[in-house]
């Protein structure tokens, strides 16, 4: 039981999880647990998540950190995710994510979602997105299922649905 607690003990101290009651541990249990302490922080500090302490880096895992982050917050931006720090992009990841932004765009548009900004589409692809709408649209009124908007329609259109008009 002793040997069981004493482990326990190690272990919480080695990972930051539980009480860990330092008093308790050797000297060369101390150094273990000290050294698993500063590669854990490295290791959250790298990842971005659990409590990392950057006083408590080296040098070299200090860049490793920070590499990491401006990584992690070039992804978040290109991927549209909300931790995304648009001021720390280099200009090159500036635009490649200013490009993903724009093609996330036009996609909730070419799916009508209303996600969509019809503002921020070049003059072509707002236009082939009206053609492409403008298609649906007739089709639907022609071949009399999904959504039809006759008001939409022009006038050559109309009297190929209802002849003799």
């Amino acid at each position: 039981m002793v040997v069981a607690e004493k482990q326990r003990n190690l272990a919480a101290c080695k990972d930051g999880t539980g009480a860990c009651d330092r008093s308790k541990l050797t000297l060369a249990e101390t150094a273990e647990a000290n050294i698993a302490r500063r590669q854990l922080n490295a290791s959250d500090c790298e990842n971005g998540s659990g409590q990392c302490d950057h006083t408590q880096l080296s040098p070299s895992q200090t860049r490793d950190a920070t590499a990491a982050e401006r990584q992690r917050n070039a992804q978040n931006c290109n991927n549209g995710w909300n931790e995304c720090d648009h001021s720390k992009l280099t200009p090159l990841e500036a635009r490649q994510t200013a490009y993903a932004e724009h093609q996330r765009n036009l996609a909730a548009c070419k799916d009508g979602q209303e996600t969509c900004d019809y503002a921020k589409l070049s003059t072509t692809e707002a236009k082939t997105l009206a053609d492409s709408e403008h298609k649906r649209n007739y089709t639907a009124c022609l071949k009399g299922y999904g959504y039809c908007d006759p008001s939409r329609l022009t006038i050559e259109e109309i009297r190929t649905i209802h002849p003799g008009n």
